[in-house]
């Protein structure tokens, strides 16, 4: 095991300044916590008549049995299976295993419910995408509704891409009285170099390529079971559950259909069981995941050049959990973590070659060594945090852990803190008379990271494809597409732009986009500045914008500014374009409300507000005057 460092003074300074900020909600969480913990074991609540419909269905006689006693655990299991989409697809599996897991172990184990999952890879650039970002907050309401029957002693939740981790970490958060072990599918074996798959996109872009040619390409990279292998925001989850030991060590980017695969799930049935009160050894959710697990989780971002979306996830997913950060938190971190990976789109390598190369052992080893990390985080293996740089292995089919590499076996992919890819972190917050954003330049090559041009407007990504189709952005140009924010229609992924902007980019142009939409977690070599707030609908600058207007993008300096005359600027009527296109087909008009009540992009983008604040200022008020 890595041996304890003294923390780094930024991120101590960063720790306490959110412990800080976050100390009266964090309280108000805590009671709320440990107010559902005295209730005692549920199903030893309720009646005769609940707990007769609660084991029903069982089709194991001793499951039955089990169950009509509150000596032994029962874990509820929430998933994301589908048999749709590649990286759900290996959870069909996953029920059997971890009851037949429990049995072992004298427990029991119920499928609880599933969660929606939705694939931004099969929705990009279609109207389904204006769904995905609030689609992680109807997964965090449909994790309560499946542990809402007060069966369970603890959870294990099977999630791994875009919106589902996140909402499932809010969902568990909530039902923070319970053990929580999050179970992951793992990544699919690597395809098609990601380097290929990105020049036939380009080349598609520019006509050069049929979509025969196109649809083969992408065919050989997304091909098999398991999760898509480029560094994208599914990936990222992945991390930043095993940075904060939600995983166990090792866990994060095992293939599925392995037997080390099936051996991690079975393990993790039988830890979140010696978790539980029923065990001695009771380890919730709300003890384990606090203001030091959520900085683990930033720093592991920042040092892999994670995707960008989680600047508005895990925003959400820390608020859920009593403690506030904000994107000043994320850029004062970036100033000291260093770059550590290569992994597409940040370079040519997939996960699969990051696993290889040393993998979450190594990472987190050198950022252990470095005091970058908290080391002292309780996590679900029962240990803290300098347990994780050991790796996972059969032996005479059993599973252990042993220490994994203490040097990079591929510096092109992973190398340590004395000899980073680049001194701080990948990602920037940008400020000027245009508002906030964020923009990931750690795929973005130094001489791309200042553009200023003019802009040209569009209203509509749609409206970016004809333009460059028809050569009217064949110039230095900052495109900006507003009116992507989350009330506007749900801040959508931009992602399909991207070829059309890196053709632009090769030709020898300075090209940049700017908008208050969301790009893909796997951002690109384009300089882009996202998640601009206030967005255009809420009378945002980039509603006050007009063709020719001339921006600069400066993410050497954090810089979001139109070198427009301060006066004229501020007297500039707003847009008020109409949106009832993105409110109605395919389920959008079902998320009016939703759009009404989101939050801005730096509070997280989501819909749950300050309400649980005030139904936890009232819980605590109860618990006061219950003591007295």
């Amino acid at each position: 095991m890595a041996r304890p460092t003294a923390l780094n003074p930024t991120v101590e300074q960063v720790t306490g300044r959110i412990r800080e900020r976050s100390r009266e909600r964090r309280k108000l969480y805590e009671a709320h916590m440990a107010a559902q913990h005295r209730q005692g074991v549920h199903r030893g609540e309720l009646s005769c008549g609940n707990l007769a419909h609660g084991f029903a269905g069982c089709d194991h006689a001793g499951d039955k049995d089990s169950l009509k006693l509150t000596n032994s655990a029962n874990l509820g299991i929430v998933s994301s299976y589908n048999d749709m989409l590649s990286a759900h697809r290996p959870f069909e599996s996953y029920p059997e295993i971890i009851k037949q897991a429990a049995r072992g172990m004298g427990s029991t184990a119920q499928f609880a419910g599933g969660v929606p999952a939705m694939c931004d890879g099969v929705t990009q650039g279609m109207p389904g995408m204006e769904l995905s970002l609030f689609s992680r907050d109807v997964i965090a309401m449909a994790t309560a509704v499946a542990l809402s029957h007060n069966m369970f002693d603890a959870a294990l939740y099977l999630g791994i891409c875009d919106k589902i981790v996140p909402g499932l970490f809010i969902g568990a958060a909530r039902f923070g009285h319970l053990p929580a072990v999050f179970v992951p599918g793992g990544p699919m074996p690597s395809g098609l170099p990601n380097d290929e798959k990105a020049r036939i996109r380009q080349l598609y872009a520019e006509g050069k390529v049929g979509r025969e040619e196109l649809l083969e390409a992408e065919s050989r990279s997304y091909h098999s079971p398991g999760t898509c292998t480029f560094y994208g925001t599914a990936n990222s989850n992945q991390l930043m559950m095993e940075m904060m030991g939600l995983h166990l060590p090792g866990a994060s980017f095992v293939n599925p259909g392995t037997p080390l695969r099936e051996a991690l799930t079975r393990y993790a049935t039988e830890q979140a069981i010696r978790n539980t009160e029923q065990s001695g050894n009771y380890r919730p959710f709300y003890r384990q995941i606090d203001e030091r697990a959520i900085v683990n989780a930033m720093v592991g971002l920042l040092a892999s050049g994670g995707s960008t979306n989680h600047t508005l996830h895990l925003v959400a997913m820390a608020a859920a959990a009593g403690v506030t950060i904000d994107w000043d938190d994320f850029t004062a971190l970036s100033a000291v973590v260093p770059s550590l990976t290569r992994i597409y789109p940040n370079g040519s390598a997939d996960v699969n070659h990051f696993q290889a190369a040393g993998g979450m052992s190594l990472l987190i080893r050198e950022l252990l060594g470095a005091g970058l990390l908290h080391a002292d985080i309780p996590t679900v293996f029962g240990t803290d945090l300098s347990a994780y740089t050991q790796e996972p292995f059969l032996e005479d089919g059993k599973l252990t852990w042993r220490e994994g590499p203490k040097e990079s076996l591929d510096a092109d992919v992973l190398r340590p803190v004395a000899n980073p890819f680049a001194p701080t972190g990948g990602l920037v917050v940008l400020d000027g008379n245009l508002g906030r954003g964020v923009i990931k330049v750690s795929a973005v090559k130094q001489a791309n990271r200042i553009v200023e041009a003019p802009v040209r407007i569009f209203d509509d990504q749609n409206q970016v494809k004809a333009a460059f189709e028809s050569g009217e952005l064949d110039r230095d140009v900052v495109v900006v597409v507003r009116f992507q924010g989350p009330k506007a229609n749900g801040m959508p992924e931009l992602h399909k732009l991207t070829p059309f902007l890196g053709v632009l980019q090769d030709r020898g142009y300075k090209v940049a986009l700017v908008t208050d939409g969301r790009m893909s977690g796997a951002s690109g070599k384009v300089p882009a500045a996202i998640h601009v707030t206030p967005e255009a609908v809420d009378r945002g600058p980039l509603a006050r914008l007009r063709d020719g207007d001339v921006v600069r993008l400066d993410a050497e300096r954090g810089e979001l500014t139109a070198l427009v005359d301060a006066a004229e600027f501020a007297g500039r009527p707003s847009v008020d374009p109409n949106l009832e296109h993105y409110h109605f087909g395919l389920g959008r008009e079902l998320f009016g409300g939703f759009r009404h009540l989101a939050a801005s992009a730096e509070l997280g983008a989501g819909v749950f507000g300050g309400f649980e604040d005030e139904v936890l200022s009232r819980e605590l008020e109860k618990i006061a005057q219950e003591d007295q």
